[in-house]
């Protein structure tokens, strides 16, 4: 994918997990950007290459749920 499509295609999948995580923690919408934007989630769903892009928001959500709550993450099978 060209970086274009991919800047599109996050522009659009992080303001809906950010949705997520103001509706799912006492956050605000700048608290909650910040706490995504330094997860480790968003560092491997920045890389192109490992593809996570392709899950959904509520995917990626879990994952940062699942990071905040235990430090680490699993990725999920693809089916």
């Amino acid at each position: 994918m060209g970086n274009e499509k991919f800047s599109a295609v996050m522009g659009v999948l992080v303001p809906q997990i950010i949705l997520l995580i103001t509706e799912n923690y006492p956050y605000d919408e700048m608290t909650a950007t910040n706490e995504f934007y330094a997860s480790k989630v968003y560092g491997v769903l920045e890389d192109e290459e490992t593809k996570l892009w392709h899950f959904s928001p509520l995917t990626l959500f879990n994952m940062f749920d699942e990071e905040k709550r235990t430090g680490s993450f699993t990725f999920p099978e693809e089916a």
